[in-house]
């Protein structure tokens, strides 16, 4: 096995030892170990103040997820020059607490005077790519980037998919990721959901939208996932956390126009639309045990 990752890291990067320090060269940014959560961290900070979003073309939308696609299938050039055509590049990363290996996806406008917001893409590098977890709303679902970044460190096998911008930076409901067609992000979730991956979107509520549970856990528009639901209320109640099921009876917020679960729906793919009350998203011992709890499921859909 380790022989395998050595060989498909030599294939990505062209170096024989992957704990060398990497070189810049044309195709990769490359970095040396990181804290990825303190990296996500970093790149939403500037969210807060509402930055500008302007809504990619469908072009753009495409040449994005095609680019994301060409990468999961190994075709690494190719997803560089096709990411390049839309001013997006490749960074390999190895997050130090875990020593996973992931590529990021990123928008070269993020470090511009006008930045895009179409967001970031993580690619896991020491395993196959087989679930997705999807940050929709990250700041203003305070701290669901960094709960969405455990999440993707807690199991192998997992793509993150973060939005790009504040879901009130853009005019009407433009940058709401959850509940828009014409993004980068929903292209991307969308893509997935056509192969197959099944997904976990992560949001946050307010104490007084629902004071009597922790979790609401919900299948979105279909019932595909009831299995998966299952899995992840039951682990989050052996946590200790007070769990509302969607499917069992009325909750608050469970995501029903939720187009990232409308097009999994569609697809017959499991997909969880999940809201995670504000001290399982803040405190760090509570994240602990959130994620945890959601390691149940993300480990059976590693496994595939």
């Amino acid at each position: 096995m380790l022989a395998a990752v050595l060989i498909g890291w030599v294939a990505l990067t062209g170096r024989s030892d992957p704990t060398a320090p990497q070189q810049k060269g044309p195709g990769y940014e490359a970095d040396d170990a990181v804290d990825l959560v303190a990296r996500v961290d970093a790149f939403t900070a500037s969210f807060r103040d509402r930055r500008f979003y302007r809504p990619p073309t469908r072009t753009d939308r495409d040449t994005v997820a095609q680019g994301v696609l060409l990468f999961l299938d190994g075709h690494h050039q190719q997803a560089q020059e096709r990411l390049a055509a839309v001013d997006f590049e490749i960074r390999t990363l190895v997050d130090r607490g875990t020593g996973r290996r992931f590529a990021e996806v990123f928008d070269r406008s993020e470090d511009g005077s006008a930045p895009r917001g179409w967001g970031r893409i993580y690619l896991p590098l020491d395993s196959p790519a087989r679930w997705s977890v999807q940050v929709p709303h990250p700041i203003a679902d305070q701290a669901t980037e960094r709960l969405g970044t455990h999440v993707l460190l807690g199991s192998r096998g997992g793509v993150m998919i973060i939005a790009g911008a504040h879901r009130n930076a853009g005019r009407g409901d433009s940058a709401d990721m959850a509940h828009r067609r014409d993004s980068v992000f929903d292209a991307v979730c969308a893509r997935l959901a056509e192969r197959g991956f099944p997904g976990l979107q992560i949001h946050g509520f307010a104490a007084d939208s629902a004071p009597d549970y922790d979790v609401i856990a919900s299948t979105g528009r279909g019932r595909i996932a009831l299995a998966e639901g299952r899995i992840l209320a039951n682990g989050l109640r052996d946590q200790g956390f007070s769990v509302c099921r969607a499917w069992v009876r009325d909750c608050p917020l469970e995501g029903r126009t939720n187009v990232q679960g409308r097009k999994a729906a569609a697809q017959h793919v499991p997909f969880l639309h999940v809201e995670f009350g504000n001290g399982l998203r803040t405190d760090e011992r509570l994240t602990a045990r959130v994620v945890e709890a959601v390691g149940r499921l993300t480990t059976a859909w590693a496994r595939g």
